[in-house]
């Protein structure tokens, strides 16, 4: 069985649902270089992964393919855009009818759509004209250049759509300006459609055609020409977000990475994962085991991270009791991400203090009464801070400490993981975040303390509490960003209001 997946233009988002469907069920997956790696994560880890290379590729590379189509078990072909719209995907598909190979075509979001959506340009606009034309742009350097009727097409009363490489789009605008088309009509040059690297460049047909002769520029772009392009001005959404084009390093675990890289996404920023630290289980579940089946047993149990509550659930519910042995006992949590978490097992937190530290847990029990004589279950990280701990034991409690889980350094040489040292170094980051102790010093362990230190005065860093600013300022790394909460949305508030007090800076100098 084969699928013939239109992965879409470039962002991992808009592959459509029965897409990713059909990429998780292959054995082998084909995809095009255009292909965002993204993209990728979402097939089985098993599955073989094979980079064919240009979406158009030559006759004899793409003979080969098609015979690896047929001969393989379940294939998800990638396909950049949508496979039957100016792409291979119909010769693919007609090639595996002939073989009697069963297939599927999962239709994608057109490129050309897309990158006009993501500019602001709506491609349809009542009075913008009766027709949208696509324009054939690479051509296969064995197939004869395509004939089109250029005098045609200048006289047409709607948007022209075309994506080429630089040489093809200086040819198409120039033959559209001999051939009639009026030289001040609204135009735009669209790079990297709908990706965080996205650039547009609008002006009038002539203007942008004298910009394409001066441009350097290799990238192939979309062209699209049409009175609808004179709408970006008023509709362009994407590139006016307000982390639009930062490069934002995302050191945090690959499975708890979801949230904050979404937050920033959807305010323009490239996300970049590189997680510097797993969490991983405890070499025993002994003692974790033990405290959860005499639980009923405790007065309070304290839990200072998500990680730990979704460590000590896992193992509650793995043994003969559930949430309910926790009836009579008071949970306290330190941040309320850690007390959302509880609340996805049912379960309601009763003291959260107004500081999101560790050592301000202490003071807040405090004032809830006499510590003395109380049982406090304590389940953390194998390489947590013991303060807490200790603190607890001089005001009289009895603590029990269990290990929950483990933090263990990330490989940072897996294939297809960003060089982070390259980027530092090439000055290609706005801004590095932590949002744990443990990941800066992995960070500083995999790159080396002074070159970390280095590198890092260039660009600026992002904690996400005063306590991994600490862990970082041992390092004789500074930090720049720290939010007043520390929770992922004022996390990614923090570093919105950063760029911003620098947006505004910059304008009021220039001004000056």
């Amino acid at each position: 069985m084969v699928y013939l997946i239109g992965a879409g233009p470039g962002d991992p988002g808009l592959i459509t649902v029965r897409g990713l469907q059909c990429l998780e069920a292959a054995d082998v997956v084909l995809y095009d270089h255009l292909v965002p790696p993204r993209v990728l994560r979402y097939a089985r880890a098993d599955a073989e992964k094979i980079d064919l290379g240009v979406a158009t590729p030559q006759p004899i590379a793409q003979e080969a393919i098609c015979y690896l189509l047929a001969e393989s078990k379940i294939v998800a072909r990638l396909k950049w855009g949508d496979p039957f719209l100016f792409d291979s995907g119909g010769a693919e598909a007609l090639f595996l009818h002939e073989q009697g190979v069963a297939f599927e075509v999962v239709p994608g979001v057109p490129a050309g759509l897309a990158a006009a959506s993501y500019a602001g340009i709506p491609l349809t606009y009542p009075g913008g004209g009766n027709t949208l034309t696509f324009i054939r742009g690479h051509e296969d350097e064995g197939k004869a250049r395509t004939s089109i009727d250029w005098a045609g097409l200048a006289q047409l009363d709607g948007p022209l759509v075309c994506y080429a490489g630089p040489d093809r789009l200086r040819f198409v605008l120039g033959s559209l300006i001999a051939h009639g088309r009026a030289p001040d009509e609204p135009t735009a040059i669209v790079y990297d459609g709908t990706l965080p690297s996205q650039e547009t460049r609008a002006g009038t047909l002539e203007q942008v055609a004298e910009i394409m002769k001066r441009s350097d520029d290799r990238r192939p772009a979309m062209l699209v020409v049409g009175r609808v392009v004179a709408l970006r001005d008023h509709l362009r959404w994407f590139d006016a977000r307000p982390l639009f084009g930062k490069r934002i390093l995302v050191t945090r675990p690959k499975e708890q990475a979801r949230d904050l890289v979404m937050r920033l996404e959807a305010m323009g920023a490239d996300a970049i994962e590189a997680p510097m630290i797993r969490i991983v289980p405890p070499e025993d579940f002994g003692p974790l085991d033990a405290a959860a089946a005499r639980v009923h047993e405790f007065d309070w149990v304290v839990f200072t991270s998500a990680n730990a509550v979704d460590a000590f659930a896992e193992r509650l519910l793995a043994g003969p009791r559930d949430v309910r042995a926790l009836g009579g006992v008071r949970l306290c949590v330190v941040g309320p991400a850690t007390g959302d978490r509880l609340a996805r097992y049912g379960l309601k937190v009763d003291l959260t203090p107004a500081e999101y530290r560790a050592e301000a847990v202490l003071r807040a029990m405090s004032e809830l009464g006499d510590l003395k004589g109380l049982r406090i279950l304590l389940p953390h990280g194998d390489i947590g801070r013991e303060l807490l701990a200790d603190e607890l034991r001089k005001q009289g409690a009895e603590v029990t400490e269990v290990i929950a889980y483990r933090t263990v350094s990330a490989d940072s040489e897996r294939e297809g993981e960003p060089d982070v040292y390259r980027m530092l170094l090439e000055r290609h980051l706005d801004v590095v975040t932590f949002t744990s102790a443990s990941a800066v010093r992995n960070f500083v362990r995999v790159l080396g303390a002074e070159p970390a230190a280095d590198l890092l005065r260039a660009t600026a860093v992002a904690a996400i509490g005063p306590v991994t600013a600490e862990a970082a300022a041992q390092y004789n790394i500074a930090t720049t960003i720290v939010p007043q909460s520390y929770t992922i949305p004022a996390f990614v508030d923090a570093i919105v209001e950063h760029f911003s007090v620098k947006d505004r800076a910059e304008r009021e100098h220039t001004q000056v």
